[in-house]
C-alpha cells in the first residue's frame, strides 16, 4: 500500500482495490446479523441486494457481501456488539484500517473485519439523520421517518424500503441493479412505484427506470 495521503487513509491503487473486492466474505446472512443486533434500541436495516431478497421473500441471487445501514451517531453502539472484530472505513479510493473516530467522519462505510483471517464480513454504512428522521445522502431535502422506511419480514429482520434500495441502484445501474429492478418491480404496489419514480426523478431526472414505473 502507498503513503498515506494528507486527506487521511491510505490510498489504495486499482490493483490494490480488486484485491480487496476478493476478501470479502458471503457466509454472513441477515438473520445471523439479526440474531447480533436482537435487542438493540437504535433503528437498523439490511440493505442492498439482501434488502431487496427479504422483501421478495426469498434469495434470488448470489451477494458478494451484506450491508446495513444506522443512524451515524449510534455506531458506538453497533460496535459494541461485535467483540473480537475489527471496523475499517472505506471510501474514495482509501482505506482507514481500525478507524477512529475522526478517520469514520471522512466517509459512510465501514467495514467489519476479522482480524484472524483478514476477511470482511459486513458493510456498515452510517447514514444521516435528524433524531429518528432519516436523511438521504444523496439528496438531504429527501427525509422519512425511520418508522416509515424500515420494514420487517415475518420472522421481524429489518430491511429498506424497496423503492429507496432502488433508488440508490439507479446511480450506478450495473447489470445486477437492473436484473434487481426488474424482479422487484412486479413485487411493488402502486404507491411504491410512484413514491420511486418521484425519487428518482428529483435524483436521477431521465432516468430510463422512470418510463419503466
Amino acid at each position: 500500500m502507498s503513503e498515506q495521503p494528507p486527506g487521511g487513509g491510505v490510498e489504495l491503487s486499482p490493483d490494490e482495490i480488486e484485491a480487496l473486492s476478493t476478501r470479502w466474505s458471503s457466509c454472513w446472512t441477515p438473520s445471523g446479523v439479526a440474531q447480533r443486533l436482537a435487542g438493540i434500541s437504535t433503528p437498523w436495516y439490511v440493505a442492498a441486494g439482501w434488502a431487496l431478497d427479504l422483501f421478495r421473500g426469498g434469495q434470488t441471487r448470489a451477494h458478494g457481501d451484506i450491508e446495513i445501514a444506522i443512524p451515524a451517531a449510534s455506531f458506538p453502539e453497533v460496535r459494541h456488539r461485535f467483540p473480537g472484530y475489527v471496523f475499517d472505513a472505506a471510501g474514495s479510493g482509501r482505506i482507514w484500517e481500525a478507524a477512529t473516530p475522526e478517520a469514520l467522519a471522512a466517509v459512510h462505510q465501514t467495514w467489519l473485519r476479522d482480524p484472524v483471517t483478514g476477511n470482511y464480513l459486513l458493510d456498515v454504512f452510517r447514514e444521516p439523520h435528524d433524531g429518528d428522521t432519516w436523511i438521504c445522502r444523496r439528496d438531504e431535502t429527501i427525509r422519512f421517518p425511520y418508522s416509515d422506511i424500515v420494514h420487517h419480514t415475518p420472522e421481524g429482520i429489518p430491511y429498506l424500503a424497496p423503492e429507496l434500495v432502488l433508488l440508490f441502484k439507479a446511480k450506478h445501474a450495473r447489470p445486477k441493479d437492473q436484473t434487481d429492478f426488474e424482479a422487484t418491480v412486479p413485487h411493488m404496489t402502486s404507491a411504491q412505484r410512484e413514491k420511486l419514480a418521484g425519487l428518482l426523478a428529483r435524483v436521477h431526472p431521465g432516468h430510463p427506470w422512470i418510463a419503466d414505473l
